[in-house]
């Protein structure tokens, strides 16, 4: 048969069941050979494939309403909504999203891209349809990863409470993007082996049923069995105790099982979980020995560059081996971060809490506020997550946390979700935070090293990688680096490595005659160098891989106001929109800060 031809659930649903295994098989092939040429998200989606598919076999989507936690899981969904031709754009430009996206296809009930949001989600859509009377089911696909954030646990408290019809799938592989941590874990792993309880029931009962009532042999096997059955009993009481009905284990990748699961649940009058054991990576080996290599992979045709996680993963490394204080903090991303050999290196000073950004930050402040040395190394879209906890309860304390914020800026593929181009504009607002910029590895190296002995709040923000180390002057508290002098009265400012590679680029180009600074206290600021440029009337031209709206640029002008403004101040940032480019070059280039557009303001006010 040509699977090619199913473009739609309602094609689907045309399918004898016994046709559905060549179906998956057709989906994972597809995903494969799609994720391997452009990049993507691979082990999640290879492990989702046979719920999806029975999801849409039973239900009846978009009325249907279908919510997939994170949303990097969905790549089967959107191939059998509409959006099979369409895959082969995955992560590029003009292409379909990576996420599920509401403007891309009514069948993406709501968008998602980070963890844990999902059944608050589907509470929401369930409480509506109530209220408007509306006969549709809400299903909410969450891994056994998002348990780890607490939003998770406040939107199962209020789905037992509320007893709304709320259909939680638990996609159960054991993994977030690292191996999963805590209790949550554990208690999850002894539901994964009731399964084999319950076909011990069945083999006690046949057992029993041979052998004389009165024999000591059978008294003992049933009072064996017997304990072993309590055991399960008690540990699936977690889910039922919040009001939660709960179905399973189940094998997530026995379709006709899962097909008959999600019937006998759809038209449920309360809230229910399934419970669903899947292999994340199913279908491809090295998917399945390594799905944390595998969880996202780049394009077949992607250059690598220096990166900065591996520079901080070979200086806090090597600093605890001569501090014992020092404690390297991770979000279930130790390998995207760099920490992946501090972990095998230094087990008991190295802490995954698991998707749980908030916990790790006010975790953090209580390692300082007790003499410790934490650093906490987290994607700049994910500490978003962690916005209050850095306010009140680092910032306030005035505590020595350490935040090493990967993937700051554009982030290309990833898109809208994931870029990370808002933590200058809501950290520089804090009070007793200090927030650096690094260029280079050689300087993020000053940096951390620097950060040792600082004994306050400290942010060091940098993006996935950088082009060339150069030689720095040496680090002062609140300086700037001269980069390039001249005998001109154009001064651009730039903070972060993208910014000085372009000013650096259009200085040598295009033979401008500008000073080149880099910024790398973006605050506190060089208020000194700023009087002084101040003072003579000169321009300042301020260069951001960050929104415009409270980031490096408006705190310059804010700066030159309070010394009674007379230079020109312009500024090159991202603006007040939401960026989904797949491409940095391209997402850069958009907002102005290339060569060519600072080239341009450059020779309009010379």
């Amino acid at each position: 048969m040509d699977y090619s031809l199913i473009k739609t659930p309602q094609d689907l649903k045309r399918l004898n069941i016994n046709e559905l295994d060549g179906l998956c098989d057709y989906i994972r092939t597809r995903i494969i050979d799609v994720v391997e040429k452009n990049g993507g998200h691979l082990s999640s989606n290879l492990g989702t494939v046979e719920l999806i598919v029975a999801m849409h076999y039973v239900f009846d989507c978009p009325s249907d309403r279908f919510v997939f936690d994170v949303g990097h899981q969905a790549y089967a969904h959107k191939i059998l909504t509409g959006r099979g031709d369409a895959f082969d754009g995955l992560r590029k430009n003009g292409g379909i999203s990576g996420f599920p996206k509401t403007e891309e296809s009514e069948y993406d009930a709501f968008g998602t891209g980070h963890s844990s949001t999902s059944l608050s989600v589907a509470l929401g859509f369930a409480e509506a349809a109530y209220r408007k009377k509306e006969n549709r089911a809400t299903v909410a696909v969450i891994g056994d990863g998002a348990l780890t954030g607490g939003l998770a646990y406040e939107a199962l408290n209020a789905i037992g409470s509320e007893g709304l019809p709320v259909i939680i799938v638990l996609n159960d592989n054991n993994m977030s993007i690292s191996k999963n941590v805590g209790a949550m874990s554990k208690y999850l792993t002894r539901l994964r082996v009731s399964k084999k309880y319950k076909r011990m029931k069945s083999e006690i009962r046949r057992a029993v049923s041979i052998i004389p009532l009165l024999g000591d042999g059978a008294i003992h096997l049933m009072e064996k069995g017997k304990k072993l059955l309590k055991r399960v009993v008690l540990s699936n009481k977690m889910f039922e105790a919040m009001g939660i009905a709960y179905y399973g284990p189940f094998d997530g990748h026995n379709v006709r099982e899962m097909v008959d699961v999600f019937t006998q649940v759809k038209n449920t009058d309360k809230p229910v979980l399934v419970h669903a054991i899947t292999d994340k990576g199913r279908g491809l080996k090295s998917a399945t020995t390594d799905p944390e290599h595998s969880h996202g992979i780049s394009s077949a045709n992607s250059v690598s560059g220096n990166d900065f996680s591996a520079v901080l993963g070979a200086f806090l490394n090597e600093a605890a081996q001569k501090d014992e204080r020092i404690t390297a903090v991770t979000a279930a991303m130790a390998i995207g971060t760099g920490l992946e050999k501090f972990a095998v290196e230094h087990p008991d000073r190295f802490k995954d809490v698991g998707i749980a950004e908030e916990h790790a930050v006010t975790y953090c402040a209580a390692l300082a506020a007790s003499g410790m040395k934490p650093y906490f190394a987290v994607y700049s879209t994910f500490l978003q997550r962690s916005f209050d906890q850095i306010l009140h309860d680092v910032c306030i304390g005035n505590y020595p946390v350490t935040l090493c914020i990967d993937r700051a800026g554009v982030v290309g593929s990833d898109g809208v979700t994931h870029q990370g181009v808002f933590d200058l504009s809501y950290l520089l607002l804090m009070p007793n935070m200090t927030v650096m910029c690094p260029s280079d590895g050689n300087e993020l190296k000053d940096m951390l090293e620097f950060s040792l002995s600082y004994n306050a709040p400290l942010a060091i923000r940098y993006p996935k990688s950088y082009s060339v180390n150069r030689e720095h002057a040496k680090l002062e508290y609140g300086k700037w680096e001269r980069v390039i002098e001249r005998k001109s009265g154009i001064y651009v400012l730039c903070a972060g490595g993208r910014a000085l590679d372009v000013a650096l680029r259009a200085s040598e180009l295009n033979k401008l005659n500008v000073n080149v600074i880099n910024a790398r206290f973006v605050k506190p600021l060089d208020r000194e160098f700023l009087s002084k440029i101040n003072k003579q009337g000169n321009t300042v031209i301020t260069v951001e891989d960050n929104v415009v709206c409270g980031g490096f640029g408006m705190n310059v002008l804010m700066a030159l106001n309070t010394l009674g403004k007379r230079a020109e101040c312009r500024g090159i940032a991202h603006g007040d929109e939401f960026i989904d480019d797949r491409d940095i070059v391209s997402s850069l280039e958009k907002s102005g800060i290339s060569v060519e557009n600072l080239t341009e303001i450059v020779k309009s006010v010379e």
